[in-house]
Parts: structure tokens; C-alpha cells; sequence
């Protein structure tokens, strides 16, 4: 691409792998949380609802200083993954994605969840009546009729993945080729004298790839519900 070092590149790459990998891994969870906010009763409900929005009103510092504290080398959770799976997440692009996930899965929910709750409750009990179980009741009627919903969460969380900063500098810190995303490769630019230049052509990356991904969630979803609607 004109005009972009091969730093650049590089975290443009990175920026689309880590936004991926956070869409894809947190979408299951947000379906699950969605479906039981938006159906389910159970104690702790609100609590469960707080904890799952909590990372849009804490300031993004605190959500990374709180990734590195459960996900860090000395972590509990950052022990269990290295031991169990081999994973690691600090300093590593894996812990910008976890960050990424984090802060977009709220996102996720919300677009779900009005979703979930938009169907009908009648059209699912109607074909539990016909002897079909639960889970397939979801899979042949709620799914179908939630699929733009889940588009829309699908985008917006990749979205805030491009986008995300605070909690992805905090938790793994600005390492090229492995943790400098699109917006730390911003940030940096913008530290160096005479950057101004390169920061501005990455905005306009950042920009344009946030915009296809939402013109493109609104097409696809456009066509989803049109093909629902006359099914």
C-alpha cells in the first residue's frame, strides 16, 4: 500500500488478525449470555448482567490493569492456560485479542440480546408442543429469526477490535509485530517528531476498514432478514 512502511503494514495485518480472532472466539459466549439474559431467569441475573456490561463504563486502563492481574504470567488465569493449553497472553498478540474481546463483548450482547428478545416467545413454545427439544427449538426457529442480530454484534465487536486501545496498551503493552495494533501504531507515530503525516494515513485506514465492515453488517443483515421475511 502507497505511501505506508512496512511497520505500518504490519499493524494493519495484525490489527485485522487480532479484530478476527476476538469476533470469532467471544461471539459463542455472547450468544450463550444474550439467550439467558434475554430468556432466563435465575438468582444473581442482574449481578450476571452488570458483570457482563461492566467493561463499557470502566475506563479502558482499568479493564487491561485487571486482564494483566488475572491473565499475566503470575495471573491465576494466565497460569492456568500456560499450564493447561500453552498459551500465553502477556506482551503476546493473543493478549490483544483477549483485550479486544473483552471490550467488544458487551457490544455483542446488547445487539443479541434486542434480537433474541424481538422473537416471539409463542413461535418457540408453539414448537416445543410439537415434541421438538429445547436446543433444536433454538437451532430451527430462534437462530434463523436472531441471524441479523448476530451479524450486527459480529461487526460491532470487530469494530471496537479495530478500535481498541487502553486496555490492549495496558495488558500487553506496545511491542511491534506483536501487540501494535492500528491505534498504537497511531499513537506512536503521533510521539515522534514529523509524524503527523503517517498518523493521519493510518486514520484514514482505520476509518475506511471501520466503515466497509459497517456497510457490509448492514448488507448482509439487510439480506438475511429479507430472505427471513419471505421464507
Amino acid at each position: 500500500m502507497p505511501g505506508l512502511s512496512a511497520e505500518d503494514l504490519q499493524a494493519l495485518v495484525l490489527s485485522l488478525q487480532v479484530a478476527a480472532t476476538a469476533t470469532a472466539v467471544a461471539l459463542p459466549f455472547a450468544l450463550a449470555a444474550a439467550y439467558l439474559l434475554a430468556r432466563k431467569s435465575f438468582p444473581g441475573k442482574q449481578l450476571f448482567n452488570g458483570l457482563v456490561h461492566l467493561p463499557l463504563v470502566l475506563p479502558p486502563v482499568v479493564t487491561g490493569y485487571i486482564l494483566l492481574l488475572a491473565f499475566g504470567r503470575h495471573g491465576p488465569l494466565g497460569i492456568l492456560f500456560a499450564d493447561l493449553f500453552g498459551l500465553t497472553f502477556i506482551f503476546r498478540w493473543t493478549g490483544a485479542a483477549l483485550a479486544a474481546g473483552v471490550m467488544g463483548f458487551p457490544l455483542m450482547v446488547r445487539a443479541i440480546r434486542l434480537a433474541i428478545e424481538a422473537v416471539d416467545p409463542k413461535l418457540e413454545d408453539a414448537a416445543a408442543t410439537l415434541g421438538a427439544a429445547r436446543p433444536w427449538v433454538f437451532l430451527t426457529v430462534t437462530l434463523p429469526l436472531i441471524l441479523p442480530g448476530i451479524l450486527a454484534g459480529a461487526v460491532l465487536g470487530f469494530a471496537r477490535g479495530l478500535g481498541e486501545f487502553g486496555a490492549t496498551i495496558t495488558f500487553v503493552s506496545n511491542i511491534p509485530g506483536q501487540t501494535r495494533t492500528l491505534p498504537l501504531a497511531i499513537y506512536s507515530e503521533l510521539q515522534v517528531p514529523g509524524g503527523e503525516p503517517a498518523a493521519l494515513r493510518l486514520v484514514i485506514i482505520a476509518t475506511v476498514f471501520a466503515m466497509a465492515a459497517l456497510m457490509i453488517s448492514e448488507l448482509v443483515a439487510t439480506r438475511v432478514a429479507r430472505r427471513i421475511g419471505g421464507a
